[in-house]
């Protein structure tokens, strides 16, 4: 309103300069404007601009987050709105973004922490993960503080970050106003009573600020769409890029973002939400003797049994919970067995869909057991295979149909199927997830060498598009990999055509079952070890993509190899050399 009111009251602003400010404002959320206004109101009057830290209160709650995929960063954004609408001085930040020697001076501190696959912190929680670890940490007898830890109970190590802060706030002296919370993938009822519980457990700690100033970094930064608010997007393409002899099913999606105001940067990830399949909803239904017209509640929203299945229920990934939930309605000894053992549960989660349990263990189960045993549906992450540079309001992305053999019965991953079998014109559900941890360098002109095998290749993609956009030529090197050459060189003429016209420099593949003996990119960074050191001793920046469990590990070790020959260090010194690359982001992953 007051902006409004702006061009047609006497001002001191240029009508330029008022057209800016609108124009800005108009792309803030209210974190946003909050921050702005306490900057702008502690700026009056100075010669210079002052940092806003400085005129904060002396006491503040921080508030930080490191989050892999955006869940803890979505949590900590809302609990610091609620706290500035109750009048706090709230300093929200990414961990990664905090500067670990401010911990000594902090009088309260809320953090939320997700765990990275097995027992490991998200990238941007690394440095305060060890620096909490080290000797370096002082004693923090000042801080009150707590703890909300995100993760995956299918994993072995269910939340160990969030435990690891907590475990080490409280043997450096600080005290939990709140006991540490542990959220698995549903999180959202449990989040929110964290922060309803924090923000009472504070009032006796903190006195309310008139005109609280919200510190927020710059990667905390939103959309007007976001994973609770997505836009739905049309789908343009959905093309197989595999040969028809191609054992996999490769896609190449392209979806526009039409007007919607979407913005994103090359390495950051799409986050799809998607609909089961009616068949498989209908095979569930049938073996359980259920009536998919069954109306029911599911949060706010009545519906039926089935819509419920097909739009809100998670059904192609299963967690140990629910298996344990099967046993004890079955009573089968065999899975009462597999739920006795986290290594066999683990197994079994990672390798059965809810369709599996009912067909091999039969039970007698009602609408309201099996919906409270079902978890909330999740989006999926899919890194983007695409710049704006190039493809402007659209999106583009790189999917492998997820499909497995179950006893003759083909099971499919459910992003993977929607998208595979979406057609021209379909409506799809997203939000852009930013990934600060994996940006190509500053300096436009610095050495790159990206390693993808499969769909891993797609942000390279997007990484080229965004050089060539820019008109930058050579520095850039690739290695891929994938099973045979003619069927599964994804985007061949494309890398191809970049060779060509010296965008890109050199491109190394792996094609691994075109001979006798395998062939990986492991092997073919072994064989270009020499080379490959010099462009790191040079100031190359290396970038990982594709399979976390195998893969990475793979490359990690033949970086390690290439050090340890060509870089004369010993084993313990190539892995300091890497951490130090990946400290200095000149070592950056995106692995699922």
């Amino acid at each position: 309103m007051l902006l409004k009111e702006l061009s047609s009251l006497a001002s001191p602003l240029s009508q330029g300069q008022v057209d800016k400010l609108k124009q800005l404002t108009s792309e803030l959320n209210a974190i946003q404007l909050a921050w702005v206004g306490g900057y702008l109101s502690a700026s009056a009057g100075q010669a210079t601009p002052v940092n806003v830290a400085e005129t904060e209160p002396a006491q503040t709650i921080t508030i930080l987050y490191g989050s892999q995929t955006g869940n803890g960063r979505g949590i900590a954004t809302e609990l610091a709105a609620k706290a500035q609408a109750q009048g706090y001085a709230v300093n929200l930040a990414s961990m990664s973004d905090y500067k670990v020697r401010q911990l000594k001076q902090e009088t309260l501190l809320l953090a939320v922490v997700s765990t990275h696959g097995e027992g490991e912190a998200p990238d941007d929680a690394i440095e305060l993960h060890k620096f909490l670890a080290s000797k370096r940490a002082p004693k923090l007898e000042n801080l009150n503080y707590s703890v909300l830890a995100l993760g995956d109970s299918s994993y072995e190590f269910f939340c160990q970050t969030g435990k690891d802060f907590d475990e080490r706030l409280s043997k450096l002296g600080a005290t939990a106003i709140q006991p540490l919370v542990e959220c698995d993938v549903d999180y959202e009822s449990a989040a929110e009573q964290w922060q309803q519980s924090v923000l009472e457990a504070v009032k006796p700690l903190i006195q309310t600020s008139g005109a609280s100033v919200v510190s927020i970094s710059p990667a905390a930064a939103g959309s007007e769409y976001s994973k609770q608010n997505p836009y739905t997007a049309e789908i343009l393409v959905s093309q197989k890029l595999t040969g028809r002899d191609s054992d996999r099913d490769v896609r190449h999606v392209e979806i526009d973002l039409d007007e919607s105001g979407l913005n994103y940067r090359v390495g950051d990830a799409l986050g799809i939400w998607f609909s089961n399949a009616e068949g498989l909803v209908d095979e569930i239904l049938a073996k359980l003797a259920l009536d998919g017209d069954t109306p029911v509640t599911v949060g706010k929203d009545s519906l039926t049994l089935k819509q419920a299945l097909i739009e809100k229920k998670e059904l192609t990934q299963i967690y140990p919970g629910l298996v344990q939930g099967w046993a004890a309605l079955s009573g089968s000894e065999e899975l009462l067995n597999i739920v006795e053992d986290k290594k066999l549960t683990r197994h079994f989660v990672l390798n059965n869909q809810l369709a599996d349990l009912v067909a091999n263990y039969e039970v007698e189960i009602t609408v309201t057991q099996l919906l409270e045993l079902l978890r909330p549906i999740t989006p999926r992450l899919y890194s983007i295979a695409s710049s704006q540079a190039e493809v402007e309001s659209e999106v583009h992305l790189t999917v492998a149909l997820v499909e497995d053999d179950h006893g003759g019965t083909t099971r499919f991953g459910g992003a993977s199927q929607f998208l595979a079998q979406a057609e021209e014109g379909s409506e799809v559900k997203v939000y852009v997830e930013p990934n600060n941890h994996f940006r190509l360098p500053e300096n436009p002109e610095t050495p790159v060498i990206m390693v993808g095998p499969g769909t891993g290749v797609a942000p390279f993609r997007a990484f080229m598009q965004e050089r060539a956009a820019r008109g930058i030529e050579g520095n850039s090197w690739l290695f891929f990999g994938n099973p045979h050459f003619e069927q599964d060189f994804l985007y061949q003429t494309e890398w191809q055509q970049y060779l060509k016209d010296g965008s890109l420099a050199r491109l190394d593949l792996a094609f691994s079952r075109d001979q006798e003996h395998k062939i990986y990119v492991q092997h073919r960074i072994a064989e270009q070890g020499k080379e490959l050191w010099q462009w790191l001793e040079s100031g190359a920046h290396l970038y990982i993509c594709g399979d976390a469990e195998r893969m990475a590990k793979d490359v990690h070790q033949a970086l390690l190899d290439v050090a340890v020959k060509f870089g004369g260090k010993t084993p313990d010194e190539a892995e300091e050399y890497f951490e130090g690359l990946r400290s200095a982001k000149r070592y950056q992953k995106d692995v699922y």
